[in-house]
């Protein structure tokens, strides 16, 4: 998935807002199990994108995204969404762009 947007605060595979994990992992309730906390914390967070800042090409990063979670974009335990946006929550870091599928399937 190309244009997987980050937003969280404190993570080693996020440079301007963009995940460079070559794969990240989502659980079933919608939480990112790649989150990986930078040695500096959330100030070497700023740092990172602001020295990355200047070369920085959206399209370069193609992510794979397994996904668990209760979502209309899960596709066999892979996200189908075109775009997708990965943010910090109250309490954890989460799939902002989860859509949860409460409608009733073909096979129940």
């Amino acid at each position: 998935m190309k244009e997987l947007k980050c937003t969280t605060a404190n993570c080693e595979h996020n440079k301007c807002e963009r995940c460079y994990a070559n794969t990240i992992e989502i659980t079933e309730k919608g939480v990112c199990k790649t989150k990986a906390k930078r040695d500096g914390g959330a100030l070497s967070q700023l740092f990172e994108n602001y020295e990355a800042g200047a070369n920085f090409e959206l399209d370069e990063v193609d992510t794979e995204v397994n996904c668990n979670a209760d979502c209309i974009y899960n596709n066999n335990s892979e996200c189908s969404r075109e775009h997708l946006l990965v943010e910090d929550g109250f309490i954890r870091t989460k799939c902002a762009s989860r859509v949860k599928d409460d409608y009733p399937r073909n096979d129940e």
